[in-house]
């Protein structure tokens, strides 16, 4: 008699850690993916902020060496006989084009960055929606809601994903 009460007692004690067990991990994951979701949000506006300011110094630089070169050149040869050749020996303003290619290489990265951050969103739900279809798992979680989330997209990849059609090619 006191072997069955002491299985039974251990079956009850194995079930109760398991049900704590399972649901907090569920909660972790939860928790994790509301986060998740605030951090997508918090590098889309840093993302958007860095090219934005970016784009504004390398559209102000080219702004103003238009603005200046014409009146750079101007001044300098208007009233004087041999410019053509003192145009050619003199060093000149170039146009520096590594702000534009600072701000390729931020698209980039910032872009890259937002990916990852709704990638990870996505594997949090994988995550918990496969903690609480797997047995045991399934028999103790109580919280089996459907955590939301739609990624964000542009319109060209939502209609692919619509259509299951892509026939557009790059041509360079």
């Amino acid at each position: 008699m006191s072997i069955l009460l002491i299985a039974v007692v251990a079956i009850v004690l194995i079930g109760v850690y398991m049900y704590f067990s399972y649901n907090n991990r569920e909660v972790a994951l939860r928790k994790e993916a509301e986060a998740q979701n605030k951090k997508i949000a918090s590098v889309h506006d840093t993302m958007w902020k860095i090219l934005k300011e970016k784009a504004g110094v390398s559209e102000q630089y080219r702004e103003t060496f238009e603005k200046i070169y014409p009146e750079i050149i101007s001044g300098r040869y208007a009233n004087d006989g041999g410019s053509a050749m003192k145009w050619i020996q003199e060093s000149n303003p170039d146009f520096d084009t590594s702000l534009y290619k600072d701000l390729m290489q931020a698209i980039e990265v910032q872009r890259t960055y937002f990916s990852n951050a709704q990638q990870r969103m996505l594997d949090i739900i994988r995550e918990r929606e496969t903690l609480i279809e797997s047995m045991p798992a399934k028999w103790f979680v109580k919280n089996k809601s459907v955590i939301e989330y739609t990624v964000i997209a542009s319109d060209k990849t939502n209609d692919v994903m619509t259509s299951r059609v892509d026939n557009e090619t790059l041509n360079f």
